[in-house]
């Protein structure tokens, strides 16, 4: 395969992957490294590398739109940044000694996981008045607009939410994904933050999570360009048209078959890892 075709279909592929994860709210991560490792036969790591990336630049363009609209909760985004930016850097040193195979098992799991997480009904906790004495402490209470009006939410179970960071954390830094399952089961299901805050919140943290990845797998010469650029333009362009469509458009059934999609690609990754047949 020539370097061009083959960056041609990581553009496409990546496009592709970007569109669907906005559309379903996965993030393209857990498309592009399938499509890397077991299509393209690239190397796990760096495929992870190439993912990190382009969760940073994600993150960003979408999170600067969130922070404008009043959702994201950017106090509890950075008090629980410390948790995920320590615990990434752990699960990029855990990838250095386990073998790639694992870490391919480990990814498949982590799809299935994802996939469930997409078609669980939401419950949303706007109107959960209690709070905690830390929330009150750090002043983790918040509101968000509601159809013009500020609405009112409290904070819960502080320690649990910032313990499940360090889990979200570590996966992030050791498979290249945001982790965004784990990262809103803390904040809705153990914090009972709003599902919009805590998605949105979620993605504000993402890139920070990324970049403390990235530093340590650009030390380690796993982050090659040529994979990277194309990768990174691709996810970007994808969820850029993902976001406007997702405004106009009902997604459920298209989660329905995304999901199945995810479950086909994390059972040909567990397979891999176990056989070490592509």
């Amino acid at each position: 395969m020539t370097v061009l075709l083959f960056t041609i279909i990581v553009l496409l592929g990546a496009f592709v992957a970007g569109l669907l994860g906005s559309l379903t709210g996965l993030g393209g991560g857990v498309i592009i490294i399938p499509l890397l490792t077991l299509g393209l036969g690239v190397d796990i790591h760096y495929a992870i590398g190439a993912s990190i990336i382009s969760v940073i630049a994600t993150s960003s363009g979408s999170a600067a739109a969130y922070v404008k609209e009043g959702i994201t909760n950017i106090r509890i985004g950075m008090f629980l940044e410390i948790a995920t930016t320590i615990s990434a850097i752990v699960g990029v040193i855990i990838a250095t000694y386990i073998k790639a195979d694992y870490i391919i098992v480990i990814f498949g799991l982590i799809l299935l996981f994802s996939a469930f997480m997409m078609l669980r009904k939401k419950i949303d906790h706007s109107n959960n008045e209690k709070t905690s004495v830390l929330a009150n402490y750090f002043k983790l209470n918040g509101s968000y607009p509601v159809d013009g009006v500020q609405k009112q939410y409290a904070v819960h179970h502080v320690v649990g939410g910032f313990a499940m960071m360090f889990v979200a954390g570590t996966l992030s830094g050791l498979l290249g994904i945001g982790s965004g399952a784990l990262k809103v089961i803390g904040m809705d299901n153990i914090m009972k933050i709003p599902f919009k805050v805590s998605t949105t919140t979620s993605n504000f943290m993402m890139g920070v999570t990324a970049a403390a990845s990235a530093l340590v797998y650009l030390h380690k010469g796993q982050i090659d360009p040529a994979i990277a650029m194309p990768v990174t333009i691709g996810v970007i362009s994808g969820a850029t048209i993902g976001a406007k469509i997702l405004i106009r458009t009902k997604t459920d059934k298209l989660k329905l078959v995304f999901a199945v999609v995810v479950v086909f690609l994390a059972l040909q990754m567990i397979y891999k890892g176990l056989t070490g047949v592509a």
